[in-house]
């Protein structure tokens, strides 16, 4: 038997620009004016989701991703809302073959800065006891599975920027290799904490006029945010078998290295055209076959003249459309990859490639299509998704429709 389809069946989003699936996907077609860093999810209450002891008891991070969770699998019909155990298509679940995959670029690192606030001011005696499995970056994927029951394998990755789109990619691993027979995928990220604002802001990272403009000729830096994102995976006959809503195909995947430098991307964008070339091959697809580039687009300098480059390098110009939702949610660094993901397949799902917001005047040094003013109507085809990250991380997917 060859590798299985991968299917996603279930989106779960909360991002800066809106929660759940058709205020996300709204939120994706608005044109925001300047605003402060960092963006954050309005209106998000973690006791929805979680009991007044248990809320305090865990970072922001993981109340997000278990939001996420629990959000995809209702959106795929296998939903236990608040149950633990189950019920409904849920017992038809092995449990040891469910797997939890939630990526992160740094976990619980403002319940850090809190508890050592608390250290400074208050003395060692009142630092909170669940410190340690507040900040751990598998926290997220822990409280996931144990809500659910779900004893097959349960990991995070902790790629940087790149973590949400490894996190798909290896769940959807699990799938192909017949490991599992159903995947929680994704990634989860808090907004930074000050200190972290203040290293980005030294860093001359952070956009200062409140701005993302992605391939911009004025773009001046990223608008720090957060977000979660998570994905139901299943095999595609067996999706189909149960009469699940398929909203596109996890066709192929990528992961190299940069190993150039720990911030800046590889000259001339040389690692990430390999990482999407290598996902091509992974999909048994050609360039000529890319109907749509969901961009990494961080509104950096250095970040996006590389990816245009490199994009033209692989497809000429000017190319097929690119687009980078960043104009709209920010950067939610680990969870960047799993917002896109998700922008992707509903991108692929509903026909229409959402506007790069803040785009206003191509970089004349770039040749690209960038998709801006409003939607643009797609024919069905492959969709490629990329994620570049500090430390030289990259990872492309490639989705289809069914």
């Amino acid at each position: 038997m060859g590798p299985r389809v991968v299917a996603i069946t279930g989106i779960g989003v909360l991002a800066p620009c809106g929660t759940g699936i058709q205020d996300f996907w709204e939120g994706l077609h608005t044109e925001p004016g300047p605003r402060r860093q960092p963006l954050a999810i309005e209106g998000f209450d973690p006791a929805v989701w979680f009991g007044p002891k248990e809320v305090r008891r865990v970072d922001r991070f993981t109340q997000l991703g278990v939001a996420a969770a629990t959000m995809a699998l209702d959106d795929a019909g296998l939903g236990a809302g608040r149950d633990v155990d189950g019920d409904g298509n849920m017992a038809e679940i092995d449990h040891d073959r469910a797997g939890v995959m939630v990526a992160t670029g740094v976990g619980g690192l403002a319940s850090y800065d809190e508890q050592l606030r608390v250290l400074e001011t208050r003395g060692a005696k009142r630092v909170s006891p669940f410190l340690i499995p507040m900040l751990m970056p598998n926290a997220a994927a822990a409280a996931v599975s144990m809500r659910l029951g779900w004893k097959g394998p349960c990991e995070t990755v902790t790629t940087a920027c790149a973590a949400g789109t490894h996190g798909v990619a290896h769940g959807a691993s699990w799938i192909r290799s017949g490991r599992c027979q159903v995947v929680l995928a994704g990634a989860s990220e808090a907004r930074p904490s000050p200190v972290g604002m203040a290293a980005f802001a030294n860093m001359t990272a952070l956009s200062p006029s409140g701005l993302s403009r992605p391939f911009d000729t004025g773009r001046d830096g990223f608008l720090a945010s957060e977000g979660a994102a998570m994905l139901v995976l299943e095999e595609l006959d067996a999706a189909r078998s149960r009469g699940a809503r398929i909203y596109a195909l996890v066709l192929g995947a990528a992961s190299n290295a940069d190993a150039h430098h720990l911030t800046a991307p590889a000259e001339a964008g040389e690692g990430a055209l390999a990482c999407m070339r290598l996902a091509l091959d992974d999909a048994a697809l050609s360039a000529d076959d890319i109907v749509h580039v969901n961009a990494h687009g961080t509104s950096t300098p250095l970040n996006d003249a590389a990816e245009a480059a490199a994009l033209s390098a692989l497809f000429g110009s000017p190319g097929p459309p690119v687009t980078s939702v960043k104009g709209v949610v920010g950067h939610p660094f680990g969870a960047a990859g799993a917002l896109e993901a998700a922008a992707a397949a509903l991108t692929i799902h509903r026909r229409s490639i959402p506007p790069t917001a803040g785009h206003r005047l191509l970089d004349p040094t770039m040749t690209l299509d960038v998709v801006t003013g409003g939607p643009r109507p797609i024919e069905a085809g492959p969709v490629l998704s990329n994620s570049f990250a500090f430390g030289g991380h990259n990872a492309c997917l490639i989705l289809g429709p069914a």
